[in-house]
């Protein structure tokens, strides 16, 4: 059995606390005869108990944190729980044909399944689903199995998964959740963003970790060096307890910098701002030294609801955010779904290449509905703050004239409406695309920005899908095809006195930091807590002899050159 496990370093930290498994049970089963019909009709009414018992915590706690109409759900499932004309012929299947329960409960809801689904009333095939559900947890309750609940956590632990999907990442508790640990994923799929902006540390792709850690183990993760220690000794707990305390001495003396500017040591300032998910992610950044959000995914509001999120519920987020970071500039990013990140209510077509198609900005082009409730709803909001407003995935200068057309026509339809908004919102767009990045100096005449998304830059570059470990070796920010597009991008903004951000993850590593530095650019956008130490680098640095090294490794030949020519020069 692993005592240590090594995956991707994800999200910066030390935590020690105990494994919760999130991973769907075995509810697999053989059909047996049984002699004692009773006996096993208990065996079905205590799972039934339990079940009960499991959904009324729920529902308290959905209720508590996501509001009676998604605590709803789980009043529909107590409903079916209690409904007699589903629990009596189970027991009397059980009864006559001397069948255990899992196999009584499987054909009976079986055939109220089949009965629902094939009803016209959606009311009535909506119920087929709950049944489902509710089936579930009672088998978990014979076969002796646990489901898990996130939401439910109420003890410090290190949650386990094979992978965590933006919406289990959104319902962990952080004063419970100490960090993470998955099978799958890089530092930029979506659970490592979500783990750097709750601030909790973050181990992934570890290929093992559900096969290897059992509900209760004992853990260490250390988010520094990417390793998982698992039922660890008393002299290694030590050695971690004091590994932890140099780390929060090191943030202490980061600490120190929250309120300084972003200089180099001769004078040249950039701006380090914050990517956010949701407006609760504000606080993290204010407390990490944000100047400003360059990056705010609104797909987040879109996430854990039944529909699109209305006009008014996006207007009072946005407004939330630009108020509390009063008058730091705010960049939102416009809907940004497909790929690996989908809405249960907008179904899209499956595709061979998610990440190449139907998404982004292509998808709120086509569905001009969404696009013009989220662009009116930014409108609305931009007298609260500094606003600036950027689309995703454009490939095409069309592409861009077409969404600004359509923001023009809102904007002036408040205007009629006498609806006040701001005259001073930039309009920029996502460099992640090669054919964009190539033809800067022609999108840059006509936008007021660009913010280059490296995540998907690099992948669409080098042609590696960036969920993809039997490529992760082409997920390379550092090689000189990298550098030099984004030396692209800059030099076409700059030539044309505009401005480049960037907002992958990229802005906020170490060894690229120098390197985007020496290219001129203007903003670095990262996880709220990659902030601080962002600032620290930057202040040891001096821009003339960046200007040199990115010179130098825009003409290497490798990465591996590029990344010694930079610890040579920082180091």
């Amino acid at each position: 059995m692993a005592t240590m496990i090594k995956g991707i370093a994800a999200s910066s930290g030390i935590s020690i606390a105990k494994a919760y498994r999130l991973v769907e049970p075995d509810l697999s089963f053989e059909k047996k005869t049984i002699e004692n019909e009773s006996e096993e009709i208990k065996r079905l009414h205590r799972a039934l108990d339990e079940a009960k018992s499991q959904l009324q915590t729920i529902r308290e706690h959905a209720e508590k944190n996501l509001g009676s109409d998604k605590a709803a759900i789980f009043d529909a499932h107590l409903l079916v729980l209690n409904d007699p004309e589903l629990i009596q012929p189970i027991e009397e299947k059980i009864k006559t044909e001397k069948v255990n329960a899992e196999f009584a409960l499987k054909e009976t809801t079986d055939m109220f399944i089949s009965i629902f689904e094939q009803m016209d009333n959606e009311y009535m095939r909506e119920r087929a689903a709950d049944i489902r559900d509710v089936r579930k947890r009672i088998l978990a309750g014979l076969l002796n199995v646990t489901i898990p609940n996130p939401s439910t956590i109420s003890e410090e632990v290190i949650v386990v998964a094979e992978d965590l999907t933006p919406s289990d990442t959104a319902q962990l508790n952080r004063t419970f959740v100490k960090g993470f640990t998955t099978d799958i994923g890089g530092r930029t799929s979506h659970s490592a963003i979500m783990a750097r902006s709750l601030e909790i540390p973050a181990v992934v792709g570890t290929k093992t970790a559900t096969k290897d850690i059992q509900n209760g183990d004992l853990l260490i993760l250390d988010g520094l060096t990417g390793e998982v220690h698992i039922n660890p000794s008393e002299e290694l707990l030590e050695t971690y307890r004091k590994k932890q305390q140099e780390y929060e001495a090191q943030l202490a003396e980061w600490a120190k910098l929250v309120n300084e500017p972003s200089v180099t040591k001769d004078g040249k300032q950039v701006e380090l701002v914050a990517n956010i998910g949701t407006p609760k992610d504000v606080e993290g950044a204010l407390k990490n030294g944000a100047e400003g959000v360059g990056l705010f995914r609104t797909e987040f509001l879109y996430m854990d609801r039944d529909e699109l999120p209305s006009e008014e519920f996006q207007f009072e987020a946005y407004k939330t955010v630009l108020e509390k970071m009063e008058g730091r500039p705010v960049v939102v990013r416009t809907l940004d779904i497909g790929g690996d990140k989908k809405l249960s209510y907008l179904p899209l077509p499956e595709e061979l290449n998610p990440f190449l198609g139907f998404r982004a900005i292509r998808l709120c082009l086509e569905r001009t509905d969404i696009l013009r409730t989220q662009l009116r709803a930014l409108l609305r909001a931009s007298t609260y703050g500094n606003l600036k407003i950027m689309f995703p995935m454009i490939a095409t200068l069309d592409e861009f004239r077409q969404a600004k057309a359509i923001f023009l026509e809102e904007k002036e339809k408040l205007a009629k409406e006498g609806i006040p908004t701001s005259d001073s919102i930039e309009l920029g767009i996502m460099v992640e695309i090669p054919s964009t990045a190539v033809l800067a100096d022609q999108f840059a005449k006509e936008v007021d920005f660009f913010s280059i998304g490296t995540n998907d830059l690099i992948q669409y570059t080098m042609a590696a899908d960036r969920m993809n470990e039997q490529v992760s070796y082409l997920y390379q920010p550092y090689n000189p095809s990298i550098l030099r597009l984004v030396k692209m991008v800059i030099d076409a903004s700059h030539k044309e006195g505009k401005w480049t951000g960037m907002c992958g993850e990229m802005a906020g590593d170490e060894t690229a930091i120098p390197l985007l530095l020496g290219l001129g650019l203007d903003e670095f956008s990262m996880s709220a807590t990659s902030i601080l130490k962002a600032r620290s680098l930057i202040s040891k640095l001096s821009q003339e002899e960046m200007n040199e090294l990115a010179e130098k490794a825009l003409n290497m030949r490798t990465v591996d050159e590029v990344i010694e020519l930079v610890k040579k020069a920082v180091n």
